[in-house]
């Protein structure tokens, strides 16, 4: 396997950012309406720091995998200011609340809604795809190619997996290049999260309700005939200036029999840099029969 990699950092500057978050977890609000609203928030808006017992300490900071604990301007008497959660940043990884560091115990959840549960889907390895049924990212990806038959000789098989522990990445920025893609003429792989996501797979168009989450990291995986990888790649390389995020890309090829792989020439004639970070997995029982 052919694995090609590359990065691409565009980080948001950070000066000026709006926090949304919860001030308190008590009653004291000053209307009926307000208490509504409240109430409809918290439900919508799960991983919550309770700002009457939290002693501003600051040791789940750290673990945020994208720096979304921030200290507040609440004034707390004869202790440090309390912390409180950017709820538009947080990615409902659990992190925060799983590394136990909390002796006050002010941090904790409330049932998810859709659309915010895919957050937790793709950002916490101990929640299953719906989708898939799978953990993590939710996909085999190409690594199982030698059982499954994905890709055959003559095809590329291409992941991009979008986003990283302290970046993470918008569902905006993957619906952008999920289209950019399907206006190239790729296969987006059903068997897949972000696919599970799209209200029309041909056109690589993600659903309406889903595109102001944000996730840790995801993975779309498509195929297409070896002749196409060159306007492919080029493809990314453009919409890539558009992403307020990272992405690596991985490619796979079916090796012919003897001589050069033409999948790596096209690759390296583009200017990118070859990694064969392969894989080889073993013990995975019987290739699945031709049809």
């Amino acid at each position: 396997m052919n694995c090609l990699h590359r990065q691409i950092r565009l980080l948001a500057n950070k000066e000026g950012r709006q926090h949304r978050f919860l001030l308190s977890i008590g009653t004291n609000t000053s209307s009926d309406s307000d208490a509504e609203a409240f109430r409809s928030e918290t439900k919508k808006r799960v991983m919550l720091i309770n700002q009457e017992i939290c002693i501003g300490c600051h040791k789940c900071a750290p673990h945020c995998p994208v720096e979304a604990i921030f200290i507040t301007d609440q004034k707390a008497r004869k202790r440090r200011k309390p912390r409180a959660i950017d709820l538009d940043r947080c990615v409902e990884c659990g992190t925060c609340l799983r590394a136990g560091v909390c002796k006050v115990e002010a941090i904790y959840q409330q049932p998810m809604e859709w659309p915010r549960t895919l957050r937790a889907s793709f950002s916490n390895p101990l929640k299953p795809h719906g989708h898939t049924g799978l953990l993590g990212r939710g996909t085999e990806e190409v690594k199982t190619n030698e059982v499954t038959h994905r890709y055959v000789r003559g095809q590329v098989g291409v992941t991009v997996e979008m986003g990283r522990p302290g970046i993470g990445t918008s569902m905006r920025d993957i619906d952008r290049l999920t289209r950019a893609m399907a206006d190239r003429g790729v296969e987006f792989e059903p068997r897949t999260p972000v696919t599970g996501l799209m209200s029309d797979s041909v056109r690589g168009i993600l659903k309406e309700e889903v595109l102001n989450e944000r996730v840790l990291s995801a993975i779309i995986e498509f195929k297409l005939p070896e002749e196409k990888l060159d306007v492919i790649l080029s493809a990314l390389k453009q919409v890539a200036e558009t992403l307020d995020t990272v992405f690596s890309l991985g490619v796979i090829s079916v090796l012919p029999p003897d001589g050069p792989d033409p999948t790596a020439e096209r690759i390296k004639s583009l200017g990118f840099t070859l990694r064969p970070n392969g894989k080889v997995n073993l013990g995975l029982g019987r290739p699945l029969p031709k049809p």
